[in-house]
Parts: structure tokens; sequence; C-alpha cells
């Protein structure tokens, strides 16, 4: 078994209308939330400002995929915004399944008394924390890193 990689991680969660942003710090202990980027045009800029801030040794992206496994229309738009991000930054994107993180986030926030309709704001922030203390956990119990490396597309390594 290989040590837990020093660094801080950034974690992601791509939604539809807002993504999700935690980080951990560099021993891994403990995962926390950053922002809500809105989704939108300017959504890769702001993740490019808060990657150069906190300077992650990768980028930990949910990949969201139903019960059963299989792909979605959020799965493909998932894949298609990381690869977005990992040209644009040029850092180490993973992938991990997120399956029950919303879930999970909105179950934390009703548990400590807060609404539905009060929380859209961090909900997103709250699955981003889920899935990135997922993902460190999973590397401090095995000793490999959680997911699946994203790999350089085809097309952008042409232009390399």
């Amino acid at each position: 078994m290989s040590e837990f990689r020093r660094g801080v991680r950034l974690g992601i969660d791509v939604g539809r209308a807002r993504i999700g942003v935690a980080r951990c710090d560099p021993d891994g202990m403990l995962a926390v939330p950053v922002e809500t980027v809105p989704r939108n045009e300017h959504s890769l800029m702001r993740l490019r400002e808060l990657i150069d801030e906190y300077e992650p040794i990768e980028i930990v992206i949910g990949l969201p995929i139903n019960l059963r496994g299989d792909s979605t229309a959020s799965t493909d738009d998932a894949i298609a915004f990381a690869r977005q991000v990992e040209e644009s930054v040029r850092k180490p994107v993973r992938m991990i399944d997120e399956r029950l993180s919303t879930v999970t986030a909105h179950s934390a926030l009703r548990s400590s008394g807060r609404s539905q309709r009060g929380s859209r704001s961090i909900v997103d922030q709250i699955a981003a924390v889920v899935l990135l203390q997922h993902a460190i956990d999973i590397e401090k119990s095995t000793g490999k890193p959680a997911g699946t490396l994203l790999e350089p597309d085809e097309d952008s390594r042409a232009h390399d």
C-alpha cells in the first residue's frame, strides 16, 4: 500500500445550473465548502481563479451515473465539462462516482434544520464536500487515488 499523496485537492460537483466547489487541506484531513459557481460562460474562468488560488495537486469531479451504474445525459455533461477544466488548467482531473452525493448533501442539510428551498445556494458545495471527502477516504484506506484519471482527449493531444 502506498502512502497518501500530500497536497490540496479541489472537488467539483457539476450541475446544470450551478457548480459546487470544495477543497481539502494538504494532509487530506477534511473537505470543506468553497463556493457555488453559477454555470454559465464565466464558469471556467472562475474555476481557473480558484485553482490558481488553492494550487491543488488534482481536481476531483463527480461522475453522475444512475443507481444501476449506467451513463446518463448528466454523465456526458460532466465528462465534457471535466475535459474543459483539464484542458483549461492542465492539472490532473479524476472522475469519481458521485451516486448519492447530492442526496447525502440534502439529507445533511435537512438534519441540520435547513429547508431545501433555503439551501439551494449551498447544496452544491455540500455535494462537492461529500464527493471530495469520499475520494480522500478511499485513497487513505487503499493507498490508491479514487476514481479514474481523465485521459486527455485525442483532439487536444493533436494540438500540443
